[in-house]
């Protein structure tokens, strides 16, 4: 029996919520990807193949100061204004296998502050 490393483990995962979790035009994918340095997220019509709104990290001003946890809040703030400029106010959270704590966490809470409904 072979182990998994962990980016495998969350990719397995990933492919499991995948399967279950879909977005439409009405009701969009929130999908979030975390990395080293920052994170990015975006609202996604399944249906169409289309993003509907995006934020990531590299978005926010140079003169941002904070943590990362800080950075992905403020990501999921800008996220949900640019859905609210898309007519959009519900969605389906798709965590990407990551678990639900810290960064990712920090971001569905300010996208939920910022008006998105999940």
């Amino acid at each position: 029996m072979s182990t998994l490393t962990p980016r495998e483990a969350r990719i397995r995962r990933h492919r499991r919520v995948r399967s279950k979790v879909a977005g439409t035009a009405e009701r969009p994918r929130l999908a979030v990807f975390r990395s080293n340095r920052g994170i990015s997220a975006q609202l996604v019509d399944d249906e169409s193949g289309r993003t509907l709104a995006s934020a990531t990290w590299k978005s926010l001003p140079k003169s941002f100061k904070g943590n990362k946890t800080a950075q992905a809040s403020e990501v999921g703030k800008r996220l949900a204004a640019s859905a609210s400029k898309a007519g959009v106010a519900t969605c389906v959270f798709d965590r990407a296998g990551y678990l639900y704590h810290g960064r990712v966490k920090a971001l569905a809470e300010a996208a939920r502050e910022g008006g998105l409904k999940f």
